[in-house]
């Protein structure tokens, strides 16, 4: 099945194809459905809310399956933050290098018990516009006082996840795609997948 990725970020299809091809989906880039190259605003308050506001826009212009996946690290020192603000937490989107840097000096003084907080993930797949199927997934961990490794990408080095000893920049991708937030966000939803059959 040919299912269009409402996400522009090559990390997330990659990460989205890797753990969905063994239920038989294509996942496409919206440049390669044809989608013209539109902002989406998210400003939901939630996950689920930009989930499904993002999957719903681009259903409606290409007409196919969509997949989109909304996803942040929620710090529990910080109330939650970055959240749903997590890719443009330093004021610009997608800042890697800014984002991490402004989290680790909120974080700077904070001691090691305090520094917990997880990655949360949504994924929203729009069949039509009355069948959606809605998924989350979470993967706690702590926060590193700075960045190791260079896989991954956004706060990876950071967060190193419970029960492992490497960050999820130093995990590879096998072991990151089988624990993280994304990976158990697409498990619960390919469990919803198989009771539409």
């Amino acid at each position: 099945m040919k299912v269009v990725a409402a996400t522009q970020n090559k990390h997330k299809i990659e990460e989205i194809h890797a753990i969905t091809a063994p239920f038989g989906f294509e996942i496409v880039s919206r440049s390669d459905a044809g989608v013209p190259d539109f902002e989406i605003d998210e400003d939901g308050g939630t996950f689920e809310e930009n989930s499904l506001k993002k999957a719903m826009e681009i259903h409606k212009v290409c007409g196919l399956p969509t997949i989109a996946d909304d996803s942040g690290l929620m710090v529990d020192f910080l109330d939650g933050a970055p959240g749903v603000h997590s890719a443009r937490f330093a004021g610009e989107d997608g800042n890697d290098a800014k984002n991490n840097e402004k989290l680790l000096k909120l974080l700077a003084d904070v001691p090691p018990e305090k520094r917990q907080g997880k990655f949360v993930s949504v994924i929203t797949m729009v069949f039509s516009t009355d069948d959606i199927l809605v998924a989350r997934g979470e993967c706690s961990g702590h926060i590193l006082y700075s960045a190791v490794g260079d896989n991954g990408f956004g706060y990876d080095p950071l967060f190193v996840p419970t029960g492992y000893e490497e960050s999820f920049g130093q995990l590879s991708k096998e072991v990151k795609n089988s624990i993280s937030h994304r990976a158990k966000a697409l498990q619960a939803l390919s469990e919803q997948l198989k009771l539409r059959k």
